[in-house]
């Protein structure tokens, strides 16, 4: 099947005009792209989805030990809303501390492998974080923002699994949303589809097929704050196509920290007046929440009239 949404070389980001022209209309028509050549070791991202795994496996005593830091960064079990989902989370990729505690909680491996599995952790969320600043960078870049520092936004991680059964085929998977932070990087199922992502210009869901070896990125309400209403926040889905277990790995860049989520001065001008009150990005958290606003509708709250 014919990819739908655009397909980025981060190599070509460095050297090509071109490439980053195609991922800013990436970022404004789709609010998504899948990346290739992103430097995260295809050995790397196969010994984490079974370290992913082996954790959602464990028993749920144990997962309870995953608690929140913030709303949503802790475990989340099945639920009336979403039954066939199950999550654990990880909040500020970017501290040794907070992995250690992750995997401290969780006693991370049984069967007397807890260093091995720390030790794939610890370099997936290095590489991923990482990425994730470079990726916002490039963003960034791509509307002219030269001086963009992404790297003390805080990074939170969610594993996540799906266990499908056969009369869930048909059903949704977790529940039809946009991500509350700026960007996510998402590690799919290399086997199972089931993730639909919603094509604006025709208000319906395109499924999006697994593709080994490469990484989605979506962009949330934070992106659409930042950008000054330049940039799509992806309405999306997970749909069970068939009876089986699913994992996914998503990293969510959330907003900056104790400073205030708004438009860079170089995206404001006259023609572009500033659409966006600025706001702390815990207060938006709660604010979607408190109005069950799951599709980024809270962001109409705080335009500016």
């Amino acid at each position: 099947m014919e990819e739908a949404i655009p397909v980025i070389d981060l190599e070509k980001l460095n050297c090509k005009e071109g490439e980053c022209k195609k991922l800013r209309e990436a970022c404004e028509r789709w609010g998504c792209f899948r990346i290739i050549n992103h430097s995260i070791p295809a050995t790397l991202m196969g010994e984490m989805k079974k370290v992913v795994g082996d954790l959602l496996d464990l028993p749920m005593e144990m997962k309870k030990r995953n608690i929140e830091v913030i709303a949503g960064s802790g475990y989340m079990a099945p639920s009336p809303v979403n039954p066939y989902y199950e999550a654990l989370g990880l909040y500020d990729l970017g501290s040794s501390q907070a992995m250690h505690n992750f995997c401290s909680k969780l006693d991370a491996s049984p069967h007397h492998r807890v260093d091995f599995d720390r030790e794939i952790m610890e370099a997936y969320g290095q590489a991923i974080h990482g990425l994730a600043v470079n990726i916002g960078q490039k963003i960034a870049e791509s509307l002219g923002v030269v001086v963009a520092d992404f790297d003390d936004w805080p990074c939170q991680f969610r594993i996540n699994k799906y266990n499908f059964t056969p009369e869930a085929v048909g059903s949704t998977g977790v529940q039809i949303h946009t991500d509350s932070g700026f960007l996510t990087i998402l590690q799919d199922d290399e086997n199972v589809a089931g993730l639909e992502v919603m094509d604006t210009s025709s208000a319906s869901f395109l499924p999006i097929p697994p593709f080994p070896g490469t990484l989605l990125v979506n962009l949330g309400d934070i992106a659409r704050v930042w950008s000054n209403g330049r940039f799509c926040n992806l309405i999306h889905r997970v749909q069970c196509k068939e009876a089986t277990k699913r994992l996914s790995i998503a990293t969510f860049m959330l907003a900056p920290r104790n400073r205030n989520v708004e438009a860079p001065e170089e995206l404001v001008d006259r023609d572009h007046p500033r659409l966006y009150q600025p706001f702390i990005y815990e207060d938006y958290r709660k604010l979607r929440v408190s109005k069950k606003m799951h599709t980024g509708e809270a962001l109409q709250l705080l335009r500016f009239t």
